[in-house]
């Protein structure tokens, strides 16, 4: 068996989500592409300090997708090979504190309104509406919809976990509108063959809809959860509800969109305008 293949089998005994296996999987692939096929028992402990050394001052990544990198290699090596890499020194000490990226409630909607295909204007304002993570999104079957309770149920969204979100009553119009036309089977968004409809899909046609808004900023389709959360803040929703509707195991996470939403701010006055 691949040994890769032998390690996703271990993390689904485990337990761990299908969003974080495919991340360990495909940071693998990467490791074993940059060193030329060699086998990762092979590989030193000082060669795999390099790599990440060259993905972090070359390629550029954050601090989080390193945190991401050196735990899935820590742990394929623990079980694969009962090898302990000292990565104590690989990790990042201080967490960034970078803000996010967030849209108007005008360029979310101008977002949607520039995609003209029903099943993609569909996708993208259910994730912006309910604040979904596309993981989510693409997990979600027919039978999560609660139309009579106005709620979505999350089924084993991040760290295992179920949760209700808010049903938009204008997304409901339209998800019975896309019912008619694409009579889903199982899951809300099928591909054209059934099954689960494509992540990576679903960010090609938010990128062409972002381009067509001609919105200057660096908007990822997690931008329309972060938009969510905020626009919530501003509408006078408590954290405590937001933190409960986005999942977060920690009030803290949630916290961070106090330091966005434009009602924390508006009140306040610069000092030259006080003067």
């Amino acid at each position: 068996m691949d040994i890769i293949a032998e390690f996703v089998k271990i993390l689904e005994l485990k337990r761990y989500s299908k969003q974080t296996i495919n991340s360990y999987k495909g940071h693998l692939l990467m490791v074993k592409t940059h060193f030329n096929d060699r086998t990762f028992k092979q590989i030193t402990d000082k060669e795999l300090f390099e790599y990440i050394y060259h993905l972090v001052n070359t390629k550029g990544i954050s601090a989080s997708y390193q945190r991401q990198i050196v735990g899935s290699l820590k742990l394929f090596y623990k079980e694969i090979h009962n090898r302990s890499i000292p990565f104590e020194y690989l990790k990042v000490t201080q967490r960034e504190n970078k803000l996010p990226v967030v849209l108007s409630k005008k360029e979310a909607v101008l977002i949607i309104e520039n995609t003209n295909n029903l099943k993609h204007k569909a996708i993208l304002s259910v994730i912006y509406s309910a604040g979904l993570r596309i993981g989510e999104l693409i997990e979600l079957k027919k039978t999560d919809i609660d139309s009579e309770r106005m709620l979505i149920h999350v089924r084993g969204a991040k760290g295992k976990k179920d949760r209700y979100t808010v049903l938009s009553k204008k997304v409901l119009e339209l998800l019975r509108e896309y019912y008619k036309e694409y009579k889903p089977i199982v899951y809300l968004f099928e591909g054209q063959k059934g099954g689960k409809y494509s992540a990576e899909s679903t960010s090609q046609f938010f990128k062409r809809a972002l381009k067509k808004s001609t919105i200057n900023k660096s908007a990822t389709l997690h931008t329309l959860r972060h938009s969510f959360a905020t626009h919530l803040l501003e509408e006078g929703i408590s954290i405590a509800h937001i933190q409960k509707l986005l999942g977060h195991s920690n009030i803290s996470t949630t916290l961070i969109y106090t330091h966005i939403a434009k009602d924390t701010l508006i009140n306040i006055k610069s000092p030259l305008d006080t003067f």
